[in-house]
């Protein structure tokens, strides 16, 4: 199956860790990936905030969904090799919806700008992620 052509469910799938979180894949292609994280109290910190690592943990999935996607051919897969997360909002209840666009796409690196936001639309974290593309061995 070539990369464009996976589903939200064949990425929910191919990433266990987005299950173990409760992330889930709405859109995807290689313009953009949309995923969804809904608020529990075992992914917060103290004073019922989602912890700052639940938020960067959603935010890398759908990085390297994107950077997955955006794959030059015969490349094997991406790691991240760098993430800049800005915090910009705390988030008490309901879910976020994180959305991640390539930003440059090359034959060594993917750069990646992901946002997330509440269910208001308000901006709760922005994270800029360089992906290693990964050759096949």
């Amino acid at each position: 199956m070539a990369q464009e052509e996976l589903s939200p469910q064949d990425l929910d799938r191919i990433m266990p860790f987005t299950t173990t979180l409760g992330i889930t894949f709405r859109s995807s292609d290689p313009s953009c990936v949309r995923a969804t994280l809904d608020w529990a109290a075992e992914l917060c910190t103290a004073g019922g905030a989602l912890h700052g690592g639940t938020l960067m943990s959603l935010a890398d999935s759908t990085a390297g969904a994107c950077a997955y996607l955006n794959l030059p051919e015969g490349a094997a897969g991406t790691t991240t090799i760098e993430s800049k997360t800005n915090f910009l909002g705390a988030v008490h209840s309901g879910r976020v919806e994180a959305s991640s666009t390539p930003l440059h796409v090359g034959r060594t690196v993917i750069v990646v700008d992901t946002e997330v936001r509440d269910e208001r639309g308000a901006l709760v974290a922005r994270v800029t992620q360089s992906q290693l593309v990964l050759a096949r061995s």
